[in-house]
């Protein structure tokens, strides 16, 4: 990372743990913020996945898998932002579902750093270990109304603080020669 994508990253992480916390202070005001965030940063990521298929992986091997993803991507955030005038039961059930699969996505993730040999691989299965602990509470909270609120502002605490520490984090660098 250079020092320009450390501070980005560094700030995108205090941003994101000014909003974890104003959404704590008020709860009944945030609910219809999360699903807005949460739609449009879908949104944007599948859009900019599918400038960079138009762009660039059209030409790749592989390359279908970046279109796929894009619209995949996209069509989760439209099912995101309809989801306001529906009860809390079900996007609770869908923040489980999102938490548990990219829980298994990272420790899966983990397991494969561990076996290449790199002793960065804790932080992540940590993270993975967390996301399905926080699927578990979705589901066992699901009586609860405001912890959609709760869980997703927890989710953004602990990303915002993974940003910080990997944004100080030295990266290694291989030189051929």
């Amino acid at each position: 990372m250079n020092t320009i994508q450390k501070i980005t990253e560094i700030v995108m992480g205090v941003l994101m743990l000014v909003v974890a916390v104003f959404m704590l202070l008020y709860p009944n005001d945030t609910y219809i913020f999360i699903l807005m965030f949460l739609g449009f940063g879908l949104l944007a990521t599948g859009i900019g996945v599918l400038i960079y298929y138009f762009t660039m992986a059209m030409f790749m091997v592989g390359g279908k898998v970046t279109l796929y993803k894009g619209v995949i991507l996209i069509d989760f955030a439209i099912l995101t932002l309809s989801f306001t005038d529906i009860p809390k039961v079900y996007i609770l059930i869908y923040l489980a579902v999102v938490h548990a699969f990219s829980g298994f996505v990272e420790i899966l993730r983990a397991d494969e750093t561990r076996k290449n040999g790199s002793k960065h691989f804790m932080l992540k299965l940590f993270h993975g270990f967390l996301n399905v602990v926080m699927a578990a509470c979705c589901i066992i909270f699901i009586k609860k109304t405001n912890t959609a609120v709760l869980i997703y502002s927890l989710g953004l605490i602990y990303s915002a603080i993974i940003r910080i520490i990997s944004a100080f984090r030295k990266t290694t660098f291989v030189y051929i020669q």
